[in-house]
């Protein structure tokens, strides 16, 4: 049966000519010279007419296996066809060429790292101590991932977190400025084309690495902790490539669940001194491990909610300079739990208080307690779930009646002024995120905002 070869729309006055070869056989006899080159080819060149193609056309016509027909638009100027066929033409490189595989692709395609930005192994002592001053590496941000939800005490998923950040990434823009960082702060002072954090492009005033995640073991919490404790402590003893802000990297850790910051801020103690710390999370996680997880076994002591208890203890956090934000979940023991939060040197934002105070009252709230334009090392840590369900669903302990993505940015970006040495976005749990990605999304751009307030000076 003969196919009719639809070859494009229109077929133009170009035309291919039969290779010497099968010019002189005898089967193509019947066969013109050449064969009329259709608009298609014409657009796409020698992508799909090279020599072999073309010997196969000639074949197939000849064996009548297949006819070519004019285009039922062959009716149309042929002088506008030429003239637009000539305007577009292509010319490709050499098959061998491939100078241009070696740039980096569209913002979807590529070894996914955090924003695009370069991977490095920061774990490996051999890096650190290369005594090559052209090999020694030096950053300002080191993105850490964290793979970790055994401490978890409802739905787990969290150890998928740090690459569902990385996916949600891809689209930051380390070529360009956001016109909003810090807009609603600035307008309501009047000040909007006068403060530097409108123009601050993170991405230039820092030099950020991907270190990828802590290889943390899902069978042993002590083993899996302890290893990102040296990880994390690794990272932090490289140096650091703009001085002026910070002689020591600063880390960002994607988790992860919330018990992953109790080694985190262990290390940025160890490294920048006692931290003041800002929690935004809808629950209060220094609940008492004797209510929570620690009166099954003192294995289950350390978790997701009792960790800032931990870190209190142990002296990792100031004491009356530190404050949740966000707070509304149902507490374990309701006439034990705030007097314990209290102990362990906390004040609390509740939630439903930004329906009263509004953005800029939650930001002047935390300047009470959070020092401001001074040395004072500040970390924060961000658990997903301070949002509402509404905007980060992909979370594992869900509590309704939280900010909106839009609120908790420009809360953030109100912050400018803290020395922020440390920060972390945990407890995302991408397998519960809808399929348009908002919490991994949200989540990225809480890290921008995070880079933002580490690009300023005091």
């Amino acid at each position: 049966m003969i196919v009719g070869l639809w070859i494009g729309l229109l077929y133009g006055a170009a035309a291919s000519t039969i290779p010497a070869g099968l010019a002189q056989s005898s089967i193509l006899l019947a066969v013109p010279a050449s064969i009329p080159e259709s608009y298609l080819d014409s657009l796409y060149g020698g992508l799909l007419n090279g020599p072999d193609e073309t010997s196969y056309v000639f074949n197939s016509i000849s064996n009548h296996q297949i006819s070519i027909h004019q285009s039922s638009i062959v009716d149309n100027d042929p002088n506008d066809i030429n003239k637009f066929v000539r305007l577009n033409k292509i010319n490709y490189p050499s098959d061998d060429d491939t100078s241009d595989l070696a740039s980096p692709g569209p913002l979807y395609s590529g070894i996914v790292t955090w924003g695009n930005q370069p991977y490095y192994n920061c774990f490996n002592a051999s890096n650190l101590h290369n005594n090559d001053p052209k090999e020694q590496i030096q950053f300002d941000v080191a993105i850490v991932g964290a793979p970790f939800d055994t401490g978890v005490s409802f739905r787990p998923g969290a150890r998928f977190g740090p690459n569902g950040i990385r996916d949600g990434s891809k689209r930051i823009s380390f070529d360009g400025k956001i016109p909003v960082r810090n807009y609603n702060h600035n307008h309501h002072n009047n000040n909007n084309d006068n403060n530097d954090f409108n123009h601050i492009n993170p991405y230039k005033a820092l030099k950020i690495v991907d270190c990828g995640d802590v290889p943390m073991t899902p069978f042993d919490n002590r083993i899996a902790l302890n290893q990102l404790y040296r990880g994390q402590r690794i990272v932090h003893k490289y140096n650091s490539f703009n001085k002026t802000l910070s002689s020591h990297p600063r880390i960002i850790t994607l988790g992860g669940d919330h018990t992953v910051t109790l080694m985190t801020l262990k290390s940025a103690y160890e490294t920048f001194g006692k931290l003041s710390l800002i929690h935004f999370d809808s629950h209060l996680d220094t609940w008492d491990p004797k209510y929570l997880g620690g009166g099954k076994s003192k294995y289950s002591s350390i978790n997701h909610g009792t960790f800032l208890h931990y870190a209190a203890e142990k002296g990792y956090i100031n004491k009356n300079s530190s404050l949740h934000v966000g707070i509304r979940a149902p507490l374990i023991n309701d006439e034990h739990d705030l007097e314990n939060d209290r102990i362990c040197g906390f004040q609390i934002i509740n939630a439903r208080e930004i329906d009263y105070i509004g953005i800029h009252g939650i930001i002047h709230a935390i300047k009470k307690t959070i020092p401001f334009h001074n040395k004072t090392p500040v970390y924060i840590t961000f658990d997903i779930d301070v949002l509402d369900p509404a905007y980060a669903p992909g979370t594992g302990t869900s509590e309704p009646g939280g900010f909106t993505t839009r609120e908790i940015l420009s809360i953030i970006d109100g912050l400018v002024g803290i020395n922020l040495v440390g920060a972390d976005v945990v407890e995302v749990s991408p397998i519960y995120d809808s399929a348009g990605q908002i919490t991994v999304l949200a989540a990225a751009q809480i890290i921008d905002s995070f880079l933002g307030l580490m690009s300023i000076a005091l």
